[in-house]
C-alpha cells in the first residue's frame, strides 16, 4: 500500500560495504566538457560511488562508442529535468586529480570569453599534449597480470567454469570466439575496439565473459600522459663471505655510489647481466624497483653565478619592483645591454626564499638556452623550461613538477603563460614588444601579454614588461607617462608625460591607470565558485556551451598601479654603437653590384684580420626571394599559394630546389622557363643562403654560421650553434629575426644589416614599428663587451623616418611621430580592432560569405567596418582568404554582434577565425 503526504527524511541507498544513511541529498551527477572535435557543450554524467570527483579533475568518460578525456566542471544534486535518467552514462575513471585551482579556472574562462573561443579549446592550449588524449578500454583474461578479476559476482562462476571438463561448452559462440582470441595472445589482453573488429557483436560475448568472471575490463590511460619509469637498484644488506667474488664486486660498486644506482648504469659499469641482480635480490642484498624518471630538458653543467653589482638605475628599478605589494604593471625600459636580466634575477631571488615561484616568458625558443643558462647558474635545479619544442613527455613531466608547489622558476615561450605555478610571486615578459607573444592561429588568438596581465591580477602579483623598444600599446599604457626625458632620467624619475597620457600621476613614478587601455574582463562577471562558468551561459539548464561573454561585458574601468622604470645606459657606461647608414643607390651608381656595400666589405675584412666577431642580419631565409625569366618576365610561383617560390641551395652539386615559405611546397629548379622556354632564369633578391654563398666567394678565410629556421629545425640546434659561435669557431653569425631576440654576445663588435628595405615596405600599419624594433634590437647586439661596437645598415630609402630614428637610437621621437599617425587613423593603441579571417577551397563561396557577413555587421553604427577584402596573399595552401576588419574606440566599447549568429552564416566549407586585437593583418 502506498501512503501519500508523509514526511520522511531522504534515504540514500548504500553501495555494497556501505551502511544505509540518511541526510541531505549528495551530488551524484557531474557536468563535463568533453574533448571531442566539434563538441563544445556540457554533458551530464552519473558519478560512480567509488569515485570522489571534484571540479577541475580530468576524467575519462564514454562518448558514443569511444572513451574520451573530459574536464569536470561542476557537481549537480539533480540532473537536468529534460534528460531521461536511463540515458545518463557513468564516468569511467579519474585520469588526474585537481588540475585547476580557482584563479586558474577564472583565467581560462577570461581567455575563452575575451577571445570568443569555446572553453575546451582554451583548455587544450593550456594543458600539455596528451593529457586529454583518448583513453582506451581493454579486455584481458583474469589472472593474466596476477589479478583476481572483478571478484564478487563473477568469482564463483569463474571457478565453476574453469573446474568443469569443458568450460567453453557453457559459452555462447560469440563469447567462445572472444575467449579464444584472448587465449591466443601471449598477454591475454586486447583492446575493446580490436575485439569488435574481429568478432561480430563482440560486446555481447565480452559481457558474458565478464559475468562469469573469466575476463576483466580496464581503462588504459592515454600513453603520452604516463610517467616514465626506470628500474633502480638499492643496497639493503651488508657484504659478507657467502657471496661470490663477482657478486661482491657488484655490491661494492653499488656501495661506492651511495648505495643506489639505476639498473642500466650499474650493469654497464660492472659489465654484468640482469640475472645476477635477480639472484642478489632473492638473497635480500639489494632491492630492484621501478621509479619515476622526470623527463625535463637537460642543460649543460654550469658554474654557479653570484649576484652582480648594480648600476644606480638598476638598483633603483630593483628597489621599486621589490617593494611592490600585490598586483601592479611595470615597464622596465632599458636600452640594449643595460642589464635587465640581472634585475630579473635579483628580483626573483628573495621570492624563492619566501616559498614563491616566478614565471619568465620569452618570445622565441632560440632565446631560451642562453637565458636558461644564466638562470640555472644562479638558481640551479629550481629552473624549469617549458615550450613547444620539448617532447610530449618532457612537457608532461615539467607540468607535473610545477604542481608540486615547490618554489621554482619557469622559463618558457607564449604557451607557458598557462603554466600552473602555485603561489606565483612575479611574472616577467622579456622583450614584451615581440609579435611572437601573439597567437594568430589556431584559436584562441591570445596575446601572452594580455593573459599575463589577467593572471597577475588573479594571482595578486606584479607583472614586469621588459624591452628596449616597448610596444606602443605598453608605451601609452605605462611608459609614456614618465618617459618624456627618458635619456636623462633613472628609474622612477619620470618626466612630464608623453603622447597618449591617460590617468593621473601618482607619487614616485606610480600611476593609476584606467583599465580601458589594456581591457581586462571583470572578474565579478565570473561566478565566485571556481568550478562554474559564467552565469550568462545558463549552463546548468542548457547542454550546449553558449557564446562567450560579449566584449562589452568585459570592459571595466577599475584601476591598477603602473610603474615606469628606465635603464638609460649600458653596463659600465659602455656607449651604444654608432649606426652608419649606407645608401645602396649610390653604391650602384658607383659601380658596386655586390650585395655588400664597400663599407661593409671593409668592415668584414677588418673583422677577419682582427679576429673579432660579428652578426649579419638578413630579413629572409633561403637563397633568393624569387626566380624570374629574363626573356619574358615570368616568375615561378607556388601552385598552391599566390606567392613566388624562393630558391634554396641544399649542398654542392645537389639539385637546385625552389620552396614555398607558406605551405612548404618544393620543386626542382627548371632548366627552361615554363612560359617561353627561355634558358635565362635569374635569381633575384637575397636570403641567408645567398649571403653566405657571397661571403664564401668574397671572403674565403671568413668562417660563418647560419642561424635561421632552416638550420635550427632539430632539437638542441639553437644551443649548439650559439655555443659554437661563443667558443670562437666562426667570425660571423648570419641569420634572420632570431638574431634580434635578446641574444647577449659580448664578443660581437660588428652588426651588418644587408637590406633594411624588406622590413619597411609592407602593407601593414605596424610595419614602421616592427622595422624600428627589429633594427634597433639587432643593432644592440654590437659593442656589449669591452671592445666598441659598430653597426652598418644598408638601405635604398635613407630618408625613411625609421632609418633616421635607428641611426640616433631615438625611441622617443619615433614613438611620438608614429603615435600621431595612429591617433589620426584611430588605430591601436587609440583604437581597437577585431579581424575576421575567412578561408575556403572555393574562391566564390568564401567571397560571397565575406560579403554576407559584412552586410550583417554594417547595420551596427557603433563601429567601423573595413572590407570585405581579399588578404594580401589571397591563396595559401589552396585556400582562398578574405578578411573583414572591425574598428572601434577603446574607451567606449560598442555592442558587438552575436558571434554565434555570425558563425551560422558560414557554410561548412568556409572557416572563420575571430582574431581579437590582431597584430598581423597581412
Amino acid at each position: 500500500m502506498y501512503i501519500n503526504d508523509i514526511n520522511l527524511s531522504s534515504l540514500v541507498v548504500s553501495e555494497p560495504s556501505e551502511s544505509y544513511q540518511s541526510g541531505e541529498t549528495v551530488n551524484r551527477w557531474v557536468e563535463v566538457l568533453v574533448d571531442c572535435p566539434g563538441s563544445t557543450g556540457l554533458f551530464t554524467y552519473r558519478l560512480p560511488a567509488q569515485l570522489e570527483i571534484k571540479p577541475g579533475d580530468i576524467l575519462s568518460v564514454p562518448f558514443g562508442a569511444q572513451q574520451l578525456g573530459a574536464i569536470a566542471i561542476r557537481l549537480l544534486a539533480q540532473p537536468n529535468i529534460d534528460l531521461p535518467p536511463e540515458k545518463i552514462r557513468e564516468v569511467e575513471d579519474i585520469v588526474s586529480v585537481g588540475f585547476f585551482p580557482s584563479a586558474y579556472w577564472e583565467l581560462l574562462n577570461r581567455v575563452a570569453a575575451y577571445y570568443y573561443t569555446p572553453l575546451i579549446q582554451v583548455i587544450r592550449v593550456a594543458l600539455p599534449p596528451g593529457l586529454l588524449g583518448r583513453s582506451q578500454r581493454r579486455i584481458r583474461l583474469v589472472g593474466s597480470r596476477g589479478a583476481g578479476g572483478q571478484g564478487g559476482r563473477g568469482a564463483e562462476g569463474s571457478r565453476y567454469l574453469l573446474g568443469s571438463a569443458d568450460p567453453l561448452a557453457f559459452l555462447t559462440p560469440t563469447a567462445r570466439q572472444v575467449w579464444e582470441l584472448l587465449q591466443g595472445q601471449p598477454a591475454g589482453d586486447y583492446s575493446f575496439v580490436y575485439l569488435q573488429q574481429k568478432v561480430k557483436s563482440a560486446y555481447r560475448g565480452i559481457r558474458e565473459l565478464l559475468r562469469f568472471g573469466l575476463v576483466e575490463s580496464y581503462l588504459e590511460p592515454p600513453r603520452l600522459t604516463r610517467p616514465k619509469l626506470q628500474k633502480a637498484v638499492t643496497l639493503t644488506g651488508t657484504i659478507d663471505d657467502e657471496l661470490t667474488t663477482r657478486q661482491r664486486e657488484i655490491l661494492e660498486v653499488l656501495r661506492r655510489h651511495g648505495g643506489e644506482l639505476w639498473q642500466n648504469e650499474l650493469l654497464q659499469i660492472c659489465n654484468a647481466s640482469s640475472s645476477i641482480l635477480k639472484t642478489l635480490a632473492q638473497k635480500g642484498y639489494i632491492v630492484v624497483e621501478e621509479r619515476e624518471v622526470l623527463r625535463t630538458e637537460q642543460g649543460p653543467t654550469l658554474v654557479g653565478d653570484g649576484t652582480k653589482s648594480l648600476t644606480a638605475a638598476q638598483a633603483s628599478a630593483l628597489e621599486t619592483i621589490q617593494t611592490l605589494d600585490g598586483f601592479a604593471q611595470v615597464l622596465l625600459h632599458g636600452v640594449t645591454g643595460s642589464g635587465k636580466t640581472e634585475v630579473y634575477l635579483q628580483a626573483i631571488a628573495p621570492l624563492l626564499n619566501q616559498g614563491k615561484s616566478a614565471l619568465v616568458l620569452v618570445p622565441e625558443i632560440g632565446l631560451t638556452p642562453q637565458l636558461t643558462d644564466r638562470f640555472r647558474a644562479r638558481f640551479g635545479n629550481k629552473v624549469s623550461v617549458y615550450h613547444s619544442a620539448l617532447s610530449d613527455g618532457e612537457r608532461y613531466d615539467t607540468w607535473r613538477q610545477m604542481l608540486t608547489g615547490e618554489p621554482q622558476v619557469v622559463i618558457g615561450t607564449r604557451s607557458a603563460v598557462f603554466a600552473p605555478l602555485p603561489n606565483l610571486g612575479l611574472i616577467i615578459l622579456d622583450e614584451e614588444h615581440d609579435s611572437s607573444f601573439k597567437q594568430d592561429s589556431p584559436i584562441p588568438t591570445y596575446h601572452a601579454r594580455t593573459v599575463a596581465l589577467w593572471r597577475a591580477e588573479l594571482e595578486n602579483c606584479p607583472l614586469v614588461l621588459g624591452s628596449a623598444t616597448p610596444s606602443l600599446e605598453t608605451w601609452v599604457s605605462v611608459g609614456s607617462r614618465g618617459a618624456g626625458e627618458q635619456g636623462s632620467r633613472g628609474a622612477g624619475e619620470q618626466g612630464s608625460g608623453g603622447a597618449g597620457e591617460q590617468g593621473g600621476r601618482g607619487a614616485g613614478g606610480e600611476f593609476v591607470t584606467p583599465h580601458s587601455s589594456l581591457p581586462t574582463p571583470n572578474s565579478s562577471l565570473l561566478t565566485p565558485n571556481s568550478s562554474l562558468l559564467t552565469p550568462h551561459s545558463s549552463l546548468s539548464t542548457q547542454h550546449g556551451l553558449n557564446a562567450p561573454l560579449p566584449l562589452t561585458a568585459l570592459s571595466t574601468q577599475h584601476s591598477f598601479r603602473t610603474h615606469y622604470l628606465s635603464l638609460p645606459e649600458r653596463i659600465n657606461s659602455r656607449p651604444l654603437p654608432p649606426v652608419e647608414i649606407v645608401d645602396m643607390r649610390q653604391e650602384l651608381q658607383q659601380g658596386n653590384r655586390s650585395i655588400f656595400s664597400r663599407s661593409l666589405q671593409t668592415a668584414l675584412q677588418e673583422l677577419q684580420e682582427r679576429k673579432q666577431q660579428g652578426i649579419l642580419f638578413i630579413h629572409r631565409r633561403g637563397h633568393s626571394t624569387f626566380v624570374s625569366c629574363r626573356s619574358c618576365g615570368y616568375v615561378l610561383e607556388c601552385p598552391h599559394c599566390d606567392v613566388s617560390l624562393a630558391y634554396h641551395h641544399t649542398e654542392e652539386k645537389a639539385p637546385e630546389l625552389l620552396r614555398c615559405h607558406y605551405c612548404n611546397y618544393a620543386r626542382s629548379h627548371p632548366k627552361f622557363c615554363p612560359d617561353c622556354s627561355s634558358p635565362y632564369l635569374k635569381f633575384f633578391g637575397s636570403g641567408t643562403q645567398r649571403v653566405t654563398q657571397e661571403l664564401a666567394r668574397q671572403f674565403r678565410d671568413l668562417k660563418f654560421i647560419r642561424f635561421d629556421s632552416d638550420t635550427t629545425r632539430n632539437k638542441g640546434s639553437h644551443r649548439t650553434l650559439l655555443t659554437q659561435f661563443a667558443n670562437g669557431e666562426a667570425h660571423l653569425l648570419v641569420g634572420t629575426q632570431m638574431l634580434t631576440k635578446g641574444l647577449d654576445l659580448p664578443q660581437v663588435t660588428l652588426v651588418g644589416v644587408v637590406a633594411a628595405d624588406g622590413l619597411l615596405n609592407l602593407s601593414d600599419y605596424r610595419a614602421s614599428e616592427r622595422a624600428f624594433q627589429t633594427l634597433t634590437q639587432v643593432a644592440g647586439r654590437a659593442g656589449r663587451g669591452e671592445d666598441p661596437g659598430r653597426v652598418i645598415v644598408q638601405t635604398y630609402t635613407t630618408e625613411h623616418q625609421v632609418i633616421a630614428a635607428v641611426r640616433s637610437h631615438d625611441y622617443q621621437s619615433f614613438s611620438q611621430a608614429e603615435l600621431e599617425q595612429r591617433q589620426a587613423l584611430n588605430y591601436p593603441p587609440y583604437g581597437r580592432l577585431i579581424l575576421l579571417r575567412l578561408s575556403s577551397l572555393d574562391p566564390i563561396q568564401v567571397q560571397n560569405t565575406a560579403q554576407v557577413i559584412a552586410t550583417v555587421l554594417s547595420t551596427e553604427e557603433e563601429f567601423e567596418i573595413l572590407g570585405p577584402a581579399p588578404a594580401s596573399i589571397l591563396r595559401v595552401a589552396n585556400r582562398y582568404r578574405w578578411q573583414i576588419l572591425i574598428k572601434f574606440a577603446p574607451d567606449a566599447l560598442p555592442r558587438l554582434p552575436d558571434w554565434e549568429e555570425v558563425r551560422s552564416l558560414c557554410p561548412s566549407s568556409v572557416s572563420l577565425t575571430i582574431d581579437v586585437d590582431p597584430l598581423n593583418i597581412m
